[in-house]
């Protein structure tokens, strides 16, 4: 049960080298099983859409396809769960994610999510190639 960033998940999807290709492996393996919730997943949507990946809606449609049968949907609840401060709120969601999955890990490029690693309360906050280290 882990939080896989959007950053993560898009380096997956479309470039899908290095340490993106094993955790993309680990979910189609389900020895990784990504959390999503509407938040995270909207992010995704969203991304998934930026015209600089000039990706058709079909193409779009066909990357969540190897993505969304391995995911495990997460109500995070109204009040959403404290978490610790975080400089960029658009990562907000994906802490929250973390603490009402019970997530054992949130797996990120993000330096602001990154320099959240080690705070109590929280899953830990690994960067990919740490996670994969320890996980796969």
């Amino acid at each position: 049960r882990v939080v896989l960033d959007t950053n993560v998940v898009v380096s997956a999807l479309l470039f899908g080298g290095g340490p993106v290709a094993r955790i993309r492996a680990g979910w189609q393996a389900a020895r990784v099983v990504p959390l999503a919730s509407r938040a995270t997943a909207d992010e995704l949507l969203r991304v998934l859409a930026y015209p600089k990946f000039g990706l058709s809606a079909e193409e779009q449609a066909e990357l969540l396809a190897d993505y969304l049968p391995w995911v495990q949907v997460v109500r995070v609840p109204d009040p959403p769960p404290a978490v610790p401060p975080c400089r960029d709120p658009s990562d907000v969601p994906f802490l929250q994610l973390a603490v009402a999955g019970r997530a054992k890990a949130l797996v990120s490029g993000d330096r602001a999510l990154l320099a959240l690693a080690g705070t109590r309360r929280l899953c830990p906050i690994l960067a990919v190639d740490t996670f994969c280290g320890r996980f796969l």
